[in-house]
């Protein structure tokens, strides 16, 4: 016979496992619900009932976006612009981590303090500023441009979250790689990178998200088709008279794939650097 106390627990897991349950719905129908307009015509999409799988299953959407080279040039330039500040962010963020994780100087807490308070600025209020100066720079409309807007939204960040995993490592590492002559720069790329690969990893995946989803200072730093990202490309399939929905669905599921296989194959590794960088 159960005791009350053990009627409680099963009723209490019961109910997590219910409130789960029904979160997950609500998280994956409309995910669902996208892949499978995907393979449906824009007549079919609005059908009343609607339809949950269609009948006249078709490519169609998938064939005219990467049978269309303007429509794949957005994936190019998300990909180009993503990988290269995930890359820039990862180099420059570590050896700032490094510098406040292991040294001493003068104002190193100020400089903590404005690291944190960049977090608290709200993007939207940077853009006008941002585009001037890009004009300014000639550097609007430019994968560089791109580049350099998404870092200054990275770096602090990347550089947090690297500083609470280092501070985690013991001084030891470092001290061992003196004691053979090395200097800092060993220290830190033979030795605590190979044993920060969670934090990285974790780091690293967050800053290609941001710069894979980002959308308002992609839609205001470029002005040609060419240098359109995927969100902005998603935006340019509704047309002044018509929506070509079933499109839309099949580039938004092609622009998901990405983070998902990333998700998938450092899952593990991600959250265990978030946790270690947040908590320790």
């Amino acid at each position: 016979m159960m005791t009350t106390r053990q009627r409680r627990e099963q009723a209490s897991k019961a109910g997590v496992f219910l409130a789960l349950c029904v979160g997950a719905v609500f998280a994956g129908f409309p995910v669902l619900w996208m892949l499978l307009s995907s393979f449906k015509s824009n007549t079919e999409i609005f059908e009343f009932p609607p339809r949950i799988i269609t009948e006249n299953f078709s490519f169609g959407a998938y064939g005219a976006i990467l049978g269309d080279p303007a429509k794949v040039r957005f994936f190019t330039n998300s990909y180009v612009v993503s990988l290269t500040v995930t890359a820039l962010t990862l180099v420059v963020a570590l050896m700032a981590a490094y510098a406040l994780s292991r040294f001493e100087f003068r104002f190193k807490s100020t400089l903590n303090v404005v690291i944190i308070s960049v977090q608290a600025v709200p993007p939207i209020t940077l853009l006008v500023p941002y585009f001037g100066l890009m004009v300014f720079l000639k550097l609007f409309n430019t994968y560089q441009g791109l580049i350099l807007t998404y870092m200054v939204f990275t770096l602090p960040y990347a550089i947090i979250m690297l500083t609470g995993y280092f501070n985690t490592l013991p001084r030891e590492l470092d001290e061992a790689v003196k004691i053979d002559g090395a200097g800092h720069m060993v220290a830190l790329w033979r030795v605590l990178v190979p044993v920060s690969v969670p934090g990285i990893v974790s780091v690293g995946i967050y800053t290609f998200m941001i710069a894979w989803n980002e959308y308002l200072f992609a839609l205001t730093l470029t002005k040609t088709p060419d240098m359109r990202t995927v969100p902005i490309g998603i935006q340019l399939l509704m047309g002044q008279n018509s929506y070509e929905w079933n499109e839309m669905m099949a580039m938004s599921i092609l622009g998901c794939i990405p983070i998902l296989i990333l998700f998938l194959f450092f899952q593990r590794y991600f959250i265990g650097g978030m946790t270690s960088g947040a908590v320790k």
